[in-house]
């Protein structure tokens, strides 16, 4: 099962369309996520910031940003592009 990391903020409308997106993709892919809140790190702020929402493989350099949709994510989970 693929591990995914979530880069988000409270209050990014963007960061909830992906969640939704997410939840979707765990419903057919074996994944699950989790949420990573990038006000709690500067490193992470610079990182992100203008980027979020990000999803991120665990274990992985792997990065898609916004903006994506379900088909692109399904695609990039299966077939491990780099899409940014």
């Amino acid at each position: 099962m693929k591990v995914l990391y979530l880069y988000t903020t409270s209050g990014c409308h963007l960061c909830e369309e992906a969640e939704k997106l997410l939840n979707s993709l765990q419903e057919s892919e074996r994944t699950q996520w989790q949420p990573v809140e990038i006000s709690d790190s500067d490193e992470l702020i610079d990182r992100y910031g203008i980027r979020i929402p990000v999803v991120k493989e665990q274990g992985s350099e792997r990065e898609i940003s916004w903006p994506f949709s379900l088909e692109e994510l399904r695609c990039w989970v299966r077939k491990g592009f780099i899409i940014k």
